[in-house]
């Protein structure tokens, strides 16, 4: 069984978000699940003791961080996780043996045997401590707030929205310490940076309102530039991206070669997969688009791409989905 963490350390080799590196999301068609695992990646900073720099133009910080999930510090739930996954793995074999067809086919684990101890786990069902909040430093970014001090500022040649967002995150990077090209005396942190919905409309961005829409370069243009500020600062980037609306694929195509590692979620609500049998013990589907080539010309792949996830009463879990194999 799958955490998010979980899921990167089955997919990128090494475990984690590489510092330096940006992961995007695209997002599932009501943004509920793709909003979750952004507060998964703040929440985990916060538990690991990292600096937060959160953006959007959708929700305030302040109320994105109030809406954490709580962690589940009893290591012992981990454990059970693994012997529930144990368990399961022994009946999937079980039934594969009914259908002859498939006998051939790959062995894949629905979720690891043994339990691995790797990032925290995550009560949905709870909100995070206001104290374990604050016991971190943390900035915030909320465009509305932002243009009313300075509308007009274009830089880079992009919209200002995405101009006074990559002027902040620079400004954060360079006074806080997180240049990786300046000796620092005092002890290193890493920065986690969080940004919501990027390309929607309420950025100022029109590549959700049309094919052909009137600056189709300043997303890319955002995405080149705060990739070189990562490559050179002790900083990992998480954004969401509405992908199902952005019209024209070239743009969408582009938004994926200027990101490090891109999955996307599909979810269940209002589709024919909600009401099929086969798909009822998952909300959704995980696609993973590009995986990190990190210093290296091709990239380390994963046994199965083939990711499903649920959300349980108190966890989000994702796992290796059998039925894919068979779709």
């Amino acid at each position: 069984m799958y955490s998010y963490f979980i899921l990167h350390f089955v997919l990128f080799p090494g475990g984690g978000v590489a510092v330096g590196t940006l992961l995007l999301i695209e997002e599932d068609k009501y943004g509920l699940y793709s909003n979750l695992l952004f507060k998964y990646f703040l929440a985990e900073g916060i538990v690991c003791g990292h600096d937060l720099f959160v953006a959007s133009a959708k929700e305030h910080p302040d109320k994105i961080l109030k809406e954490l999930p709580a962690p589940l510090l009893d290591d012992t739930y981990g454990k059970e996780l693994g012997d529930e996954a144990a368990a399961k793995s022994e009946d999937s074999q079980d039934s594969m043996k009914i259908a002859w067809r498939y006998q051939n086919l790959p062995k894949m684990e629905a979720s690891p045997t043994t339990y691995t101890k790797f990032g925290h786990y995550y009560d949905v069902s709870k909100k995070m401590s206001p104290e374990l909040c604050q016991s971190v430093k943390w900035h915030s970014f909320y465009l509305h707030e932002e243009l009313s001090f300075e509308p007009k500022l274009k830089a880079w040649s992009m919209n200002s929205g995405y101009a006074r967002l990559l002027q902040s995150i620079q400004k954060i990077i360079s006074q806080e310490g997180f240049d990786g090209s300046d000796p620092q005396k005092k002890q290193r942190n890493v920065l986690r940076i969080g940004i919501q919905s990027l390309g929607s409309i309420l950025w100022g961005d029109g590549v959700c309102c049309s094919d052909n829409p009137e600056d189709p370069h300043s997303l890319t243009k955002f995405l080149y530039v705060l990739r070189g500020l990562l490559r050179k600062s002790l900083s990992a980037c998480i954004i969401t991206v509405p992908a199902h609306l952005i019209q024209n694929k070239a743009i969408m195509e582009r938004v994926t070669n200027l990101s490090d590692m891109v999955v996307g979620l599909e979810s269940f609500i209002g589709s024919e997969r909600e009401t099929n049998p086969l798909y009822k013990d998952y909300h959704g589907l995980v696609h993973v688009h590009q995986i990190p080539r990190l210093n290296s010309l091709i990239c380390d792949v994963s046994d199965t791409k083939d990711l499903a996830f649920r959300l349980k009463r108190k966890l989000f879990t994702i796992e290796t989905s059998l039925f894919a194999a068979f779709s």
